[in-house]
């Protein structure tokens, strides 16, 4: 497993992909790419919408608070552990494996705030991740090769434990 140490996590404070300040806005702003959502809020929303995300990664949470809007997908469950502050390898693999599945659900006990950054690395380029940033709106990445590099970088300041 990989654990981000406190004095990296300022390289996570700014978000990772366009912002904006509602779903809505988000939607129109990723055309018809794939979908993959990262967040119980997010999640709840696409689907409000009528979008099933291809993979959606909740924990149950929002804001570390328990989140009385988790949706409940007749996909594909995949239940993981990964703790706040970590990447697991069991979370790469239920990711991967979601993905691989689709349309999925993996669920997080633990925090699945920094799944974000494995799923751009594995992600095919096109594919639209989704997340929250709290109190601010809706965070949309569009896979490219200069995101799959930053993932890797962000990744990188990883201490593998």
């Amino acid at each position: 497993m990989w654990f981000l140490p406190e004095n990296e996590r300022v390289h996570f404070k700014e978000p990772f992909g366009a912002l904006f300040p509602d779903i809505d806005k988000a939607l129109e702003y990723l055309g018809s790419a794939p979908v993959y959502a990262v967040g119980d809020v997010v999640t709840r929303n696409l689907i409000r919408r009528g979008v099933v995300p291809e993979l959606s990664v909740i924990d149950g949470n929002t804001m570390r608070e328990p989140c009385r809007c988790t949706p409940l997908l007749p996909v594909k469950r995949i239940e993981v552990k990964n703790p706040a502050g970590f990447i697991t390898e069991e979370l790469i693999c239920a990711l991967r494996t979601g993905a691989d599945n689709s349309p999925a659900l993996v669920h997080v006990d633990g925090e699945e705030d920094l799944a974000v950054i494995p799923l751009v690395m594995m992600l095919s380029l096109g594919s639209a991740v989704l997340y929250g940033q709290p109190g601010e709106g809706v965070v949309v990445k569009i896979v490219d090769s200069e995101s799959k590099k930053r993932a890797e970088e962000l990744f990188s300041l990883f201490v593998k434990v």
